[in-house]
């Protein structure tokens, strides 16, 4: 038997690692592990400022040695980890792009100034409306697990924009998704209203998920495998039956629409945005948005890219479905936080177009607008938390009448986050949607730019009568104050608004990055 299982393990190969590509995802899913072990061998004291300096430390480190392999990374890419992991210039600006997000949401998450002890729950196994919950509102401790989670969250995002096969995807896609689900219900005020959203984005991304793996299921027996390049051979040339390729993908595109939060598959965003932690809520509507349509750019460009005369129809009608919600019911929208999610999904559907084109402006352009949406998205949920009275953020609309009489500034501010989300010109937004725009044109995509166009102009509105109520209407006497945020959010804030602005007037630099390779198509 010694000599049979010798034999054996002389056969079997360890998986080649190149662990200069994949060092930035190792340091963050390291730094989550250790900060696991913080909370478990630390005094409470001592928790939150350990957890906050690991966690930039990581970010800070996982960025240098991103900058590091990418100066001198091959053109085609390396695929690693027997061949599961594609390491690729798409991968490597997602990589950077969501590492630059974290650390500016990570800095919202670390606050403990706007609201006083931060905005997470001191003790998450509190009963809302007991007497614990009504003490731990007045309470300077927070519930610093969620320094961890958002680090596995981030590490599941990595993996999931370079996944090169659909089980390495789904694996990814519950380790980011497990980690949000948590995050969401831990508000340390409107308790009930937080675990509503939490229970609501767990049961509903559950199904995206079997959704998900069904499809994957499918995809299998289809081609025999799940790897991308072989699902590719096999949908350019084959006798098998076209059933369970379309049912497969039309399955695994659920799960991915549902993460990105694409319309009819948005229906958890509005309420999981309103009652999740607003930082927690900048968090996911930055990051997860990139992670997701990432992983939707490769799934599509490397596998199904010869089979889009069959899908591109149907992800028309689900891209203009999406605009139309988003842009038509952000108009009935009286609370800022869902505004702004309604808002996410118009702009799912903007997305959506860049990522049907299938070529390199396309790639780019819908690379480029991740990064503008994203800093934007973050900026403005930073000044979302600053409003606030006697029961937490004021979210409703009619609290931000006159607002520009009391705060100037943060009007100014949150004026100049609108206007971008609008896509006005001098903003990321314009060039955003600009080249994507662009890319759709140049692949035959004419009618679908122009209703593109039109429901930006209807989105529009929502966000022009925010500023109109700011600084034309009078604010109530008895109107909620404007918070002095403290360094973490200050920090935040002014990174979103200096990226907005330098991406809208020299968004040269990160075009070039966005557009300097394509997706590794080996096997």
């Amino acid at each position: 038997m010694n000599v049979f299982l010798a034999q054996q393990a002389e056969r079997i190969d360890a998986p080649g690692i190149d662990y200069a590509a994949v060092l930035p995802m190792l340091i963050v899913l390291g730094a989550a592990c250790l900060g696991v072990l913080l909370e478990a061998f630390l005094p409470k004291h001592q928790r939150w400022s350990s957890q906050v300096v690991l966690s930039l430390l990581a970010l800070v480190a996982a960025g240098a040695a991103l900058a590091a392999y990418a100066s001198s990374s091959p053109p085609a890419g390396v695929t690693t980890f027997s061949g599961t992991i594609s390491v690729d210039r798409p991968a490597l600006f997602l990589w950077g792009t969501l590492l630059a997000l974290s650390v500016a949401a990570l800095l919202l998450i670390a606050d403990r100034s706007v609201e006083p002890g931060g905005s997470f729950v001191a003790e998450a196994g509190i009963s809302p409306g007991t007497i614990q919950d009504r003490a731990q509102v007045g309470s300077t401790g927070m519930q610093t697990e969620v320094f961890p989670l958002s680090l596995f969250a981030l590490g599941g995002m990595m993996v999931f924009t370079a996944a090169n096969d659909l089980l390495t995807m789904f694996v990814a896609l519950e380790v980011l998704s497990l980690p949000l689900y948590l995050m969401v219900g831990l508000a340390r005020r409107r308790r009930l209203l937080s675990q509503e959203a939490a229970v609501k984005y767990f049961l509903l991304g559950a199904f995206a998920s079997a959704f998900f793996l069904y499809g994957l299921a499918l995809l299998y027996g289809y081609a025999g495998s799940v790897r991308f390049a072989e699902i590719a051979n096999a949908t350019a040339g084959t006798d098998r039956s076209d059933t369970l390729l379309f049912a497969g993908f039309g399955l695994l595109m659920v799960g991915l629409l549902f993460k990105a939060s694409v319309g009819p598959f948005h229906t958890w965003t509005p309420d999981v945005y309103q009652g999740a932690p607003t930082p927690v809520t900048a968090f996911m509507a930055a990051c997860t948005k990139v992670a997701a349509f990432g992983g939707m750019l490769r799934v599509l460009t490397v596998a199904f890219e010869s089979t889009s005369w069959e899908w591109r129809g149907v992800l028309w009608g689900v891209a203009i479905v999406s605009m139309v919600i988003g842009a038509v019911l952000g108009l009935t929208q009286t609370d800022v936080k869902r505004m702004i999610a309604y808002s996410s999904i118009a702009h799912a559907g903007f997305l959506l177009i860049g990522t049907m084109a299938l070529t390199e402006e396309g790639l780019s352009g819908t690379m480029f607008y991740l990064l503008a949406y994203g800093f934007t998205t973050l900026a403005a949920f930073g000044v979302v938390s600053l409003v606030r009275d006697s029961t937490g953020e004021a979210t409703h609309l009619s609290a931000w009448a006159g607002l520009a009489k009391r705060s100037p500034v943060l009007a100014a501010v949150f004026t100049f986050l609108l206007l971008a989300l609008a896509g006005i010109p001098l903003t990321s937004g314009f060039v955003g949607k600009f080249v994507v725009f662009s890319a759709a044109l140049s692949d035959g995509m004419a009618p679908l730019v122009v209703i593109a166009l039109v429901f930006s102009a209807v989105a529009a509105f929502f966000y022009l009568r925010v500023v109109v109520l700011m600084y034309f209407s009078e604010p109530a006497p008895d109107g909620p104050t404007v918070s002095v945020p403290g360094a973490f959010t200050t920090a935040a804030i002014t990174l979103g608004v200096v990226v907005t602005l330098l991406l809208g007037i020299a968004p040269t630099f990160a075009l070039d990055w966005a557009g300097s390779g394509g997706f590794a198509l080996t096997s």
